[in-house]
């Protein structure tokens, strides 16, 4: 404690770019108060010290956790349908939330020298909008019936018949939206410059191309264990390969 409580706001945000969302959510100024010793940005919001310190801790614990490997290719399908809900629907979720804010702070004060900012926060919109409806698809339509028909190969009994004919037709409009996903973010990692910020740029600035960079890296892993595990491995057993 004594080494973290010593160090500024912004030292540790610049080692540890996820503890910016620990700060936010407790109201600590990481931006303009970045030379903050960490006690004293505490104190000046509000918060417990060590409330902070636990919440942080959790953080690093649960990156850490996600950054484990799991053989899923040969895990049950219904693990790994909890293992992406859990890990990436909800990141998906909390990260355009806290992406949208980020954006529309860094806009109001750089928007006017930067008009890229100003595409990225459109697409990024149309984006977040397109992947909350992608989500509701998936976890009320798509993955129940997966996770029935495996309990039904498992138990060997009958797999009841698909309200969508087969589940290749949903996996094939997933996909879509998968690829329109994927073009959305190139076109932010463009227009960004490869997430590069300006030399203008404050802290919130660069905060969040990092934090779209590690959004962008997050769905790749996300949309790589549909389209090359989940989704392949539902289809043969529909098949029963």
């Amino acid at each position: 404690m004594t080494v973290m409580t010593a160090r500024t706001v912004r030292e540790i945000v610049v080692e540890n770019p996820s503890a910016t969302r620990i700060f936010e959510r407790f109201g600590i100024d990481y931006c303009c108060g970045g030379s903050q010793l960490f006690e004293q940005a505490c104190e000046r919001s509000g918060v417990s010290v060590d409330e902070v310190l636990d919440s942080l801790q959790m953080e690093e614990e649960t990156a850490r956790a996600a950054s484990q490997t799991h053989d899923w290719q040969n895990e049950p399908l219904g693990e790994l349908i909890a293992h992406i809900k859990n890990t990436h629907h909800k990141y998906t979720r909390e990260e355009t939330v806290r992406l949208a804010a980020l954006l529309q702070k860094v806009c109001s004060v750089h928007g006017k020298n930067h008009p890229e900012l100003i595409g990225i926060r459109e697409t990024f919109g149309w984006l977040s909008q397109e992947l909350m409806t992608h989500l509701m698809k998936e976890e009320m339509v798509l993955f129940p019936y997966i996770a029935r028909m495996e309990e039904a190969v498992i138990q060997k009994e009958p797999v009841l018949p698909a309200p969508f004919g087969s589940v290749q037709n949903p996996v094939a409009m997933m996909e879509h939206d998968h690829d329109s996903a994927g073009a959305a973010l190139r076109s932010i990692r463009k227009a960004s410059n490869d997430f590069t910020p300006p030399p203008d740029a404050c802290v919130s600035y660069q905060t969040l191309y990092k934090a779209l960079a590690a959004f962008e890296a997050d769905l790749h892993q996300h949309i790589h264990l549909e389209n090359n595990i989940l989704f392949p491995r539902a289809i043969a057993m529909e098949k029963g390969r």
